[in-house]
């Protein structure tokens, strides 16, 4: 009887050590940030009103391509969302998974949805996008993204858009406990070179960037905005945009539209019209859900999908809403006898094989019963780690669809990625678990096992472990398909040669443009995060050097 009552003793003291290294780990006072006194809510804004560039969207990419074009233009960012700034939740590590577990169908930061593949997903409703609820892990994208990904790439130019984009909301993570362990597990299963800290995408064992700062606050790509002009900008929050305003160029049968504004609807439901001037652009940043799904209610899809509807087709395009990616998440979570810091993605393994090992631990809080004869019911709760090891595959390969569930913007598509569809895909996430069972048998998982009767060690895990037979390649397999989740870096739906150029252009429709991952085919390098705040920036530059070349 002694051996139980000492370990729930153990318990207990671990579970209170949890709770005051959680409490004591609050990040400080900061002073509110610039780009707030350009934010409105848009009940406040006119019926009508005109600007250079309409973008929709005020994400990852939709942040830093506003703030970049306002330094020579008027410009306005419509964010269906609120502000993230001063949520608990979405400015600190902690409030990461209680962001996607507390969501709702209209308002939340998280909208969440699940697809028809039966994987709960979520898109970003806040002011910043996914960067403002994402994991925080920032590394650029790899060098076969660029010449894979169907534009034509000034890398000198990329460069300086990523260095813009670090100066304001990167920073170098300090590891603790965990992820110190991971690194090292990596590196004893062979995925090396050691290559420290990071912000490139270098095979091996690295460290990479966090938009979480040293005292634990969040920057997403909200922060951006600090760089804008900020006569020239306002930003709209709860703005939703509805359909995008488009305008034959010319008075006869067969003419090219062009787009010339967008209607979007605020909070009281009032109606607003912001159009273009003269040589002006509407931009979607709406992300890989959103922005296919926008162009197909504003009558720009397959004609015969758009008729089944009953919207008016204004422009014929057979691609837009296919060609629908999702990177496949798979892993391992234990419950450690040892306390551990909260921590999200820091510390990467790239392998040559074309996967990629990544770690969390999330502390979750616990609930004991309401009223018990032999414990007292604590005053505050207490909280349980759980440490995960987790693999992203390369690419994907595997492809699937949108199509719309309803007329109404803020319902989400009926979304289908077709998980390891693509036999290539399996092969590649049988690579990267049979890399997380050899990282689970080095010497630095030691310290994570359980001891227990007669000296053995073993892990405790929370849902299912690897097959004991790692070798057996249709155990593995089985392993993948039945344990598939997301990593949240959905793209495609638009992408680049079926429904834009290589300038992000719609192909067919004058005056209009996609910047956002909903244009990628290829989700780049380990996490997208870095690159869509990259691209966002880049564009700006690029169309302002175009509109200045022109005017010479």
């Amino acid at each position: 009887m002694a051996r139980p009552i000492c370990v729930l003793v153990q318990q207990i003291a671990f579970l209170v050590l949890f709770y005051e290294v959680v409490s004591s780990a609050r990040p400080q006072h900061q002073p509110d940030p610039s780009y707030l006194k350009f934010v409105y809510n848009a009940t406040e804004f006119p019926s009508e009103d005109y600007y250079d560039y309409i973008i929709v969207g005020g994400g990852t990419a939709g942040c830093p391509l506003a703030a970049t074009l306002s330094q020579s233009y008027r410009v306005l960012l419509l964010e269906r969302g609120g502000v993230g700034y001063g949520n608990p939740n979405l400015m600190t590590q902690e409030g990461f998974l209680p962001t996607l577990l507390e969501a709702d169908t209209f308002n939340s930061p998280a909208q969440a949805f699940t697809s028809e593949d039966g994987v709960p997903n979520a898109r970003g409703r806040v002011l910043g996008g996914s960067s403002t609820i994402n994991a925080g892990f920032y590394s650029r994208a790899d060098h076969d993204f660029y010449s894979k990904s169907g534009m034509d790439w000034d890398l000198k130019l990329v460069n300086q858009s990523y260095e813009w984009v670090e100066k304001e909301v990167v920073f170098r993570p300090e590891l603790r406990n965990w992820q110190s362990a991971v690194r090292d597990g990596l590196l004893e299963a062979g995925v090396d070179p050691y290559n420290g800290f990071s912000l490139d995408h270098v095979v091996g064992t690295k460290i990479g960037g966090s938009t979480f700062d040293r005292s634990g606050r969040r920057h997403s790509a909200a922060d951006l905005l600090s760089y804008a002009k900020h006569v020239n900008i306002k930003v709209a929050v709860y703005a939703s945009v509805e359909r995008i305003l488009l305008a034959s160029t010319v008075a006869f049968p067969g003419s090219k539209q062009s787009a010339i504004g967008v209607v979007y609807r605020d909070q009281r439901g009032g109606y607003h019209h912001a159009m273009l001037r003269e040589n002006g652009e509407v931009m979607l940043s709406a992300g890989a859900i959103g922005s296919p799904q926008l162009l197909l209610l504003s009558g720009i899809g397959p004609r015969p999908y758009l008729s089944s509807w009953g919207i008016p087709v204004a422009y014929h395009h057979p691609y837009v809403g296919q060609y629908l990616y999702d990177n496949p998440r798979n892993g391992i979570s234990i419950v450690p006898p040892i306390p551990l810091e909260h921590s999200l993605i820091q510390v990467v393994g790239i392998t040559e094989k074309g996967a990629y090992v990544e770690a969390a631990s999330n502390v979750i809080s616990f609930a004991s019963p309401t009223r018990s004869v032999f414990v007292r019911t604590p005053s505050s709760p207490l909280y349980l780690t759980v440490a995960t090891l987790m693999e992203k595959i390369i690419g994907p390969l595997s492809s699937g669809s949108l199509r719309l569930a309803s007329t109404d913007v803020r319902v989400n598509p009926i979304v289908r990625f077709n998980y390891f569809s693509n036999p290539t895909d399996i092969e590649r996430c049988i690579e990267g678990t049979r890399k997380i069972g050899d990282i689970l048998r080095s010497r630095s998982m030691d310290d994570f096992k359980f001891r227990e009767w007669f000296g053995a060690r073993n892990f405790r895990f929370v849902g299912p472990a690897l097959p004991v037979d790692q070798s057996d390649h249709a155990q593995m397999a089985d392993f993948c398909r039945r344990t598939v989740s997301t990593i949240w870096h959905y793209h495609g739906g638009c992408v680049v040669g079926k429904v834009v150029d290589h300038n992000h252009r719609i192909i067919g429709v004058n005056s209009l443009r996609i910047v956002d991952g909903s244009t990628f085919s290829i989700s780049p390098g380990t996490n997208p995060q870095a690159t869509l705040m990259m691209l966002g920036r880049y564009v700006g530059l690029k169309i302002i050097r175009e509109r200045t070349r022109i005017r010479r």
